[in-house]
């Protein structure tokens, strides 16, 4: 079975692609810490969304399929090539791997933080959960489809675009929350700023490649990281807009109450840091 031949004409090309691929790790998976660490320190999550935390988790696990199949899989690497011609580099590199496996994590651990902290007089759309659902009947439906002519590419390519699409409406629940409470306090715009940063070092790197080669491939080969760049750096601009513009914080200290911050529900789990009260 042949595989990859293409090669990088110009070392030192080869190595921007490298430092902008690994950067766009580094920004993005510190961009989960500011949010992460503010939760913590104030035992709270209000100010964010529930909505966008679920929508984002599934996102990243339908991206990590698609990154670890494409890398790994040696069947699925063939079928690329079959597609796109055997002299092409495939358009995901090891950083794009390792940033799907980190962010599986981290947006793990913050909806297990939106169960244990306070969130305010928040609840999860049913909007959200039909959604989600959808998706994984679609996914499994998708697998089944696929199955008997381990057709493993279309598969994942299926999944790179419904990640594609949760990218788009998983920032919505977060930017119209900011709206309705005029305020973007308790959402980190250390997470918009480091985000920013990714999505332009992961363009760099796209756009590095495709100088090199020549070639447009790496970017109608993934579409998808194509597309989450811009829809991500789309949305981090309008943050940075909300935050420093709109709504800036010596403002948002005096944003008056509204139905997601004017009472204090008790956490989806028992925390020690908030026992339940007692009955009366």
């Amino acid at each position: 079975m042949k595989m990859e031949t293409r090669r990088w004409n110009i070392g030192a090309m080869e190595v921007a692609y490298t430092v902008f691929g690994w950067t766009a790790f580094a920004t993005w998976a510190c961009s989960f810490y500011p949010q992460l660490l503010l939760n913590f320190s104030r035992k709270s999550v209000v100010g964010l969304s529930l909505n966008f935390l679920l929508l984002n988790n599934t996102k990243h696990i339908l991206y990590f399929i698609y990154n670890t199949s494409l890398f790994f899989s040696p069947d699925v690497r063939f079928q690329y090539y079959q597609k796109f011609g055997f002299d092409q580099m495939i358009p995901v590199a090891a950083n794009d791997v390792a940033l799907s496996t980190h962010a599986v994590v981290l947006t793990s651990m913050l909806l297990v933080q939106s169960a244990v902290y306070q969130r305010g007089n928040q609840s999860i759309s049913k909007v959200v959960i039909a959604i989600l659902l959808a998706v994984w009947l679609i996914a499994a439906l998708c697998f089944f489809i696929a199955f008997p002519s381990k057709s493993w590419l279309w598969l994942i390519s299926i999944f790179n675009t419904m990640q594609v699409i949760l990218a788009v409406i998983k920032y919505s629940p977060q930017g119209i929350m900011n709206f309705i409470n005029k305020s973007t306090q308790g959402f980190s715009i250390s997470y918009v700023l480091l985000d920013l940063c990714g999505g332009l070092a992961n363009v760099a790197q796209m756009l590095t490649q495709s100088i090199d080669q020549n070639s447009w491939a790496n970017f109608s080969g993934n579409i998808g990281k194509v597309l989450l760049c811009l829809i991500a750096i789309s949305f981090d601009v309008l943050f940075m807009f909300q935050h420093y513009v709109l709504y800036p914080p010596s403002n948002s200290a005096m944003a008056p109450p509204n139905k997601f911050t004017h009472a204090i529900t008790k956490p989806l789990i028992n925390s020690p840091h908030y026992p339940l009260p007692p009955t009366v």
